[in-house]
């Protein structure tokens, strides 16, 4: 059976930390069953312990031991390493936030700490890393340099590359895409994350493979609907992913009347640039959108438009060359208290602990931190398109996507 060392910011109700552990703890629902992981949480490390936090009581319903330091809880208050694998989740708790609007969360400092342990009982074991590997790309490049060097497992990320999709989607391997745009909903940061890397799943099974990104550009405001009038991102994407969302926000919340938040009379008018969205629905349900421009190094356009107010839900769409329709998917997220979505990301966790082996790169991760610090940069910078040169992040797709599918 395996041993778990659970490191973490906070533990409390509808953290992340107790939606992974609690997994580990009691197991989860997985294709249909209840599915019990031969692992064994044996002992937690915590940051912070605010009024409500649940570490102490869980220690005592499961047995382990809740410690003061990284390095006691990874060698179980012993002389050396006593753990096979680290749930590593620095998410949640009160922490600085810079001019960037970044939470610095102390993830690069953790996996440090686990690093140090693993170089001085010359021993290493699998980590898992929730979301961003750190807010800064020069840290998380080191932490991805580090599994490689000591030859330890490294996976981290997301839940929504590996959520399901409605409807069940997979871009082949080796696909040629035109271009790809996101719709995602949430504040910079936090939820942004989310939604590139579930852009970065689907882009990453172009032909070639990924090879980094070259520029990236953050706007605001009404500049974002300027730069759709412009051609700068697809109407005709738009009302793809919109097409797959659940979730429309404005007359169809208040009498359920079926609406076309694009006012998109045809194709045509679609893929032309024009005045579409002004007078849209979209525009009077959307106060402050956002969008983010990636452009790839072997060419490929993508963007994310962040639409608060106009839908719930993350949806994608793509235009595959010699296809004359998108195609486009929502990654699906279930509701709380349970967000069953998290227990895909288990499974996938789960795999890396048993085998030793990551399911998907970790550069996947690695790109996407770097991706949006940048591009937190060219708004902060006044919105300028900054060159990456920096993010020359290479790596191959995994040949199945991993995301949900029973």
């Amino acid at each position: 059976m395996k041993r778990i060392a659970v490191i973490t910011t906070i533990y409390r109700y509808l953290s992340h930390a107790q939606h992974f552990a609690d997994r580990f703890l009691v197991g989860y629902p997985k294709e249909g069953r209840w599915h019990r992981p031969n692992m064994k949480v044996v002992s937690l490390f915590v940051d912070q312990k605010p009024e409500g936090e649940q570490s102490e009581d869980r220690a005592r319903e499961f047995g382990f031991a809740v410690y003061p330091t990284i390095a006691e809880a990874l060698r179980c208050g012993g002389d050396e390493l006593a753990v096979d694998a680290v749930l590593l989740i620095g998410e949640h708790g009160d922490y600085p936030i810079n001019e960037k609007s970044q939470v610095l969360y102390p993830r690069y400092e953790f996996f440090k700490e686990c690093v140090k342990v693993f170089e001085e009982d010359g021993r290493a074991v699998p980590i898992f890393n929730d979301k961003h590997l750190s807010y800064s790309f020069e840290k998380a490049k080191e932490m991805v340099d580090d599994g490689h060097r000591l030859g330890f497992g490294v996976l981290a990320g997301s839940s929504l590359p590996v959520t399901w999709r409605l409807p069940d989607v997979e871009l082949p391997l080796e696909c040629e895409i035109e271009e790809v745009l996101m719709v995602g909903v949430g504040g910079p940061d936090p939820m942004d994350y989310h939604a590139l890397e579930a852009m970065q799943c689907m882009v990453e099974r172009r032909k070639g493979g990924e090879i980094g990104v070259a520029a990236v550009q953050l706007i605001d405001g009404e500049e974002v609907w300027e730069a759709g009038e412009d051609g700068r991102w697809s109407l005709e994407l738009l009302e793809a992913a919109f097409s797959r969302s659940d979730t429309p926000c404005g007359l169809t919340d208040e009498d359920g009347r079926t609406q076309n938040l694009l006012n998109i009379v045809d194709k045509a008018e679609a893929q032309r640039p024009c005045h579409t969205t002004h007078g849209s629905e979209l525009q009077r349900l959307v106060q402050n959108p956002s969008a983010y421009f990636i452009e790839y190094n072997d060419g490929l356009k993508a963007t994310l438009l962040m639409l608060n107010g106009a839908v719930r839900d993350y949806c994608f769409a793509a235009k595959l060359r010699n296809e004359s329709v998108p195609i486009s998917t929502q990654f699906f997220l279930t509701p709380t208290p349970n967000v069953t979505y998290s227990a895909c990301l288990i499974a996938k966790i789960e795999e890396l602990f048993a085998t030793g082996v990551a399911p998907y790169p970790a550069e996947r991760t690695l790109l996407v931190s770097g991706t949006l610090e940048s591009c937190l940069t060219s708004r902060h910078q006044g919105h300028i398109r900054l060159e990456t040169p920096h993010l020359n992040v290479q790596y191959r797709a995994p040949a199945e996507s991993q995301h949900a599918r029973r």
